[in-house]
C-alpha cells in the first residue's frame, strides 16, 4: 500500500551483555533502516591505558568484560611481549592455552543454555527454561562450573584472573593441583556433548550468509590464543598487518565504532573460526559436529549456537589434552625488559578476534593504545542480516517481526560493553 510505514523499536535488548536498543523503519515495503544503537556509555580504556606501565594491561584490560577477561589478557600479552622481543617457554604457553580454554567452556556454555536457546525453545529466558528443561539446564551449569574450575586453579580466581602476568604467570600449579580439574573435565565432555546433541534438535531458518570471514588459523591446531589472521578471501596476514587490513569508523547512531576488512563487511567469531578451521578440530569434535549436521562450512548465523556447542567440546576436549601432558615449567614467566616499540597481538575470544596494539616508550610507559574487540568487528554485518531478514518476513505482524530481529541479534552474541568507545566530536557552529 502507497505510504505505509512501520516502525519497530526494541529500547533494551534482553539476553545480551551490556546496553542496546534497536530501530528498524519500514517504507512502502522497503527496509529503510535497521540500526543496532549501541548507547552504553564510553568507558575509556584506551584512553586512561597511556601513561601506564607496560606491566599493567593484563590487568587493566581484563575488566572491560567479566565473561571473556582471558581473552583480553592474552591479546595484551601477546602485543606487549612481541614488542619487548620476547618469547615464552612451551609448559607457559600451553598453560595460557589452558587457561584459554577455561574461558571458552565457560562464555560459551553461558550463551548457549542462558541467553540463546530460550530463542528456540520458544520461551522467554533462562528461569523458564529451568522450570521445563531442568535436567538441560542443570547440565549446563555443571559444564559451566567445569570452565570456571579452571579459570580459578590457573588464573587465581574464575572472574577477571589475578594470576596473568606479561611473560607468563606469577604462579604455575603443580600436576596434582590440577589432577581434580580432570576428573571434573572427563565428566564436563559427556555434557558438552549431549549438549551438541541437543542444540542440533533445533528448528533453524534456513539462513546463507554472505559476509567476508575472519578468524584466526594455525595448520597444527584449532586456533585460538594466538596464529595467523586469515580470511575467506584467501588472504594471510601477521598481527601486525591487522590496521592495514581492518579500518574502524564511526556511525552517527552507535558509540561503538565499525569496522571494514579490505574496505568490505565481514564477520569474525564461531562461524568464520569453524568454516576456515573445521579441519584443525579433535577427531570427536568433528565427530560431534558432523552427527550434528554440520558439513566441513558453516554460514548460518541461527546454527551459530551448534558452532559452539561443538567448539565447547574441543575445548574440554583440549584442556585434559593439556592437564594430561602438562609438566610443571621451571618458571612461571619470563622477566621481560621494556623497550621502544609497537606491539601487535591477537587471540579468539569466544565472539571472535580481538586485536590489542600498544605503542611503548624506552621507559616502559605506554604512549598509545588500540583494542578492536569483536562485537564492533561484527557489528555492520549484523545490521546486514537484520536488513536482510527484515525484508523477507515483512508479512509478520510487528510483535513477531521484533521478535526474530532479537533473534537475529542473539545468533552473534554481541558483548556490547566491550564495543563502546569514545568518539571523536566535531562540533559545527557555522
Amino acid at each position: 500500500m502507497s505510504g505505509s510505514r512501520r516502525e519497530l523499536t526494541v529500547r533494551a535488548l534482553a539476553r545480551v551483555e551490556g546496553e542496546g536498543r534497536l530501530n528498524v523503519s519500514v517504507r512502502d515495503g522497503r527496509v529503510q533502516r535497521a540500526e543496532l544503537n549501541i548507547y552504553e556509555p564510553p568507558r575509556f580504556f584506551e584512553s586512561f591505558l597511556r601513561g601506564r606501565d607496560f606491566r599493567e594491561p593484563p590487568d587493566i584490560t581484563s575488566r572491560i568484560c567479566g565473561i571473556c577477561p582471558v581473552a583480553y589478557q592474552v591479546s595484551a600479552c601477546n602485543a606487549l611481549e612481541q614488542a619487548c622481543g620476547v618469547e615464552l617457554d612451551e609448559p607457559v604457553l600451553n598453560l595460557r592455552r589452558l587457561l584459554y580454554c577455561g574461558e571458552w567452556i565457560a562464555s560459551h556454555v553461558l550463551h548457549i543454555y542462558f541467553l540463546h536457546a530460550p530463542d528456540f525453545l520458544g520461551l522467554p529466558d533462562a528461569i523458564a527454561l529451568a522450570e521445563r528443561h531442568r535436567s538441560a539446564l542443570e547440565r549446563g551449569l555443571a559444564l559451566k562450573k567445569a570452565g570456571n574450575a579452571i579459570l580459578e586453579q590457573v588464573g587465581g580466581r574464575p572472574i577477571h584472573p589475578v594470576n596473568v602476568r606479561i611473560g607468563g604467570f606469577y604462579r604455575a600449579p603443580s600436576r596434582t593441583e590440577l589432577a581434580p580439574l580432570a576428573e571434573r573435565l572427563r565428566r564436563a565432555l559427556d555434557d558438552a556433548l549431549d549438549t551438541v546433541r541437543w542444540v542440533a534438535e533445533f528448528d533453524f531458518p534456513d539462513v546463507d550468509l554472505d559476509h567476508d570471514l575472519l578468524a584466526l588459523h594455525r595448520p597444527d591446531r584449532y586456533a585460538i590464543e594466538d596464529g595467523q589472521i586469515r580470511s575467506s578471501t584467501g588472504s594471510s596476514f601477521a598481527a601486525a598487518q591487522f590496521p592495514d587490513h581492518v579500518v574502524e569508523h564511526q556511525v552517527p547512531h552507535s558509540t561503538a565504532l565499525y569496522a571494514r576488512l579490505d574496505g568490505r563487511r565481514y564477520l569474525t567469531g564461531p562461524l568464520a573460526r569453524y568454516t576456515l578451521n573445521s579441519a584443525q578440530l579433535s577427531e570427536t569434535a568433528r565427530q560431534s559436529a558432523h552427527a550434528a549436521g554440520l558439513g566441513t562450512q558453516c554460514r548460518n548465523p541461527f546454527r551459530s549456537i551448534v558452532v559452539r556447542a561443538v567448539e565447547t567440546v574441543y575445548a574440554v576436549e583440549e584442556a585434559l589434552r593439556l592437564i594430561a601432558g602438562y609438566e610443571r615449567p621451571g618458571r612461571p614467566g619470563t622477566e621481560v625488559a621494556a623497550r621502544a616499540a609497537t606491539g601487535h597481538g591477537v587471540s579468539e575470544a569466544p565472539r571472535g578476534l580481538l586485536y590489542h596494539r600498544y605503542e611503548l616508550g624506552d621507559d616502559g610507559l605506554i604512549r598509545s593504545a588500540v583494542i578492536v574487540p569483536p562485537t564492533s568487528q561484527n557489528q555492520a554485518a549484523v545490521e546486514h542480516d537484520l536488513r536482510t531478514l527484515i525484508a523477507g518476513h515483512l508479512e509478520l505482524s510487528d510483535a513477531d517481526l521484533t521478535s526474530l530481529c532479537e533473534r537475529v541479534i542473539r545468533n552473534y552474541d554481541p558483548c556490547i560493553s566491550c564495543a563502546t568507545h569514545f568518539l571523536d566530536l566535531t562540533i559545527d557552529r557555522g
